[in-house]
């Protein structure tokens, strides 16, 4: 059948009101198909009786008639050829969709008596989903001073956008955060943006009801700080030793990473970086006396700086080369006097302390110290002063001592002699001389007014004999103060078991008493026993 010669037919049947009647022979709509698929409207009829079956469009500016199905088979307006079928169900298949292709359908069923059913039906032809990108406003962000403006676009129909920040989604506040959303893109506005805002990785979703699309993930730098510039150690030691491996530290939170700059008080030091040395402060002839050091951030990017508290300490020079001098001639108890000086080599000297044997030494009538302690003074000497001397020399940061013993000569005293007075034949003998003496005194020994071979402290005889009874004098002899001290000694030799038969003194003593004891405790018990006994009167 020739479409032409259908118009007029056509058209009484869109204008005649009184031979159409609407029926619901089409579903409700709308139906929606991708762009380049394929769709069939199907009509809710079932092998229905008509002459003819008519589809239409309108784009809602112009209908157009798309094809006719009647008993001389389908009829089909020219744009259409090629891409439409109808069932004998009515179905209007379509193919190859374009997106010009959305808009109403309408069919109009045509009996043989010349009743006309018609419908319509909405048909959305949706471009899926893609190109999905996200662009900023600008390149990078300072916190708390840039508004970020996050504008995402795609390619599609009808769509509809969110975002994420990795997979949760951004809600906008209204205030802070704010979304304005187009056809085809939206915007995402941070206001004052801060460093947690866009940690991300954050995406753009766009979506229809048949496809779905997301962004690459987009990162974008919010450079903020520097905060929190803190100086370790945070309380350094009122002191700090020389050339020792102290140093300085500056931290800050800040990105990009801060740059370092140092002052002692009001003045920049020529020292770069998080770490200040203590040979940086040395070698700028800083430290010697108490200053404050602080330490500034700076951020290139957010152009902020800001600095640390200020610390406190002293740079001293380690004692060393401690040396304690004596003198080098001899020194004799009563008439000499000594000096001890303690020497230096390097450092700051703040306290000097003696000590004589490990124990304190202190001023007293002989003992003298200037006001510097630097040196002592004795005289005259006396024996007591002999021994080893120490001086010990400190400042907050270190300490050293010196040694040196002082030979103070006398002697020898009186000399003390010990040993047995009595003894048996036979039995061993040992006597044992001593004398004080600076340096040791030499001994000799005489028997009975004759001088022995014996020229030690102790005088030894492994077996003592009846001729070995008499006088033993010890001599003992200072060859520096050219003095000698004396002592004797009776020796008494027994024969064997002398000794041991004879009760010593003490114990005849002891004997005597044990007796007169017992018999006076038995003369009252006698006593006591007479004076309870009844005595008969002899009248």
């Amino acid at each position: 059948m020739d479409v032409p010669a259908l118009r007029p037919l056509l058209l009484l049947v869109l204008l005649s009101g009184l031979t159409v009647c609407q029926e619901d022979i089409l579903p409700h709509g709308p139906i929606e198909a991708l762009v380049g698929s394929s769709v069939t409207l199907k009509t809710l009829l079932s092998k229905p009786d008509f002459t003819f079956i008519l589809w239409n469009f309108n784009n809602g500016e112009e209908q157009t008639h798309i094809s006719t199905l009647g008993a001389q088979g389908l009829n089909t307006n020219a744009p259409y050829t090629g891409r439409v079928n109808i069932s004998a169900d009515g179905h209007l298949s379509l193919t190859g969709l374009k997106a010009t292709d959305s808009g109403e359908y309408s069919i109009s069923v045509v009996s043989a008596s010349g009743a006309t059913k018609t419908a319509e039906i909405e048909l959305r032809v949706i471009e899926p989903v893609s190109d999905v990108m996200v662009k900023s406003n600008i390149p990078e962000a300072i916190e708390l001073n840039s508004t970020v403006v996050l504008t995402c676009t795609a390619k599609g129909s009808f769509l509809k956008f969110s975002w994420l920040n990795g997979t949760t989604a951004i809600v906008p506040d209204g205030k802070h955060i704010t979304v304005e959303e187009g056809d085809s893109s939206t915007a995402l506005s941070v206001l004052s943006v801060h460093r947690t805002d866009l940690v991300g990785p954050l995406f753009c979703s766009a979506s229809n009801s048949l496809s779905s699309g997301k962004s690459s993930a987009f990162n974008l730098t919010v450079y903020y700080g520097p905060e929190e510039v803190t100086i370790s150690p945070a309380s350094p030691p009122e002191f700090v030793a020389s050339k020792s491996d102290f140093s300085l530290t500056c931290a800050a939170r800040s990105n990009p990473a801060a740059s370092f700059s140092w002052f002692q008080g009001d003045k920049p030091i020529e020292a770069s970086g998080a770490v200040l040395s203590l040979s940086d402060i040395e070698k700028k002839g800083l430290g010697q006396t108490k200053a404050l050091y602080s330490c500034k951030a700076s951020n290139t990017k957010t152009k902020r700086e800001v600095a640390s508290t200020a610390v406190s300490f002293t740079v001293i020079e380690p004692v060393s080369g401690v040396k304690l001098s004596a003198p080098s001639e001899l020194l004799f108890a009563g008439n000499s006097s000594a000096n001890l000086s303690c020497e230096v080599a390097k450092g700051s000297v703040q306290d000097v302390a003696w000590l004589k044997d490990g124990t304190v030494l202190t001023s007293s009538g002989r003992v003298f110290f200037p006001a510097d302690l630097r040196s002592v003074q004795i005289s005259p000497l006396q024996k007591e002063d002999n021994g080893e001397y120490t001086c010990t020399v400190s400042n907050p940061v270190s300490s050293e001592s010196a040694k040196v013993k002082l030979p103070v000569i006398y002697g020898p005293e009186a000399v003390e002699l010990s040993g047995e007075s009595e003894v048996e034949v036979t039995d061993p003998l040992k006597l044992e001389c001593s004398a004080p003496s600076v340096p040791p005194a030499n001994y000799t020994w005489t028997f009975n007014g004759t001088k022995t071979t014996v020229t030690t402290s102790y005088y030894i005889i492994e077996k003592v004999t009846f001729s070995n009874t008499g006088t033993y004098k010890c001599e003992a002899y200072n060859a520096l103060t050219g003095k000698t001290s004396s002592k004797t000694h009776m020796l008494a030799v027994r024969g064997e078991g002398e000794l041991d038969d004879g009760l010593s003194d003490g114990a005849i003593a002891g004997i005597v008493i044990g007796v007169l004891a017992a018999v006076a405790l038995a003369i009252g018990l006698f006593i006591y026993c007479r004076q309870k006994v009844p005595v008969e009167s002899p009248y």
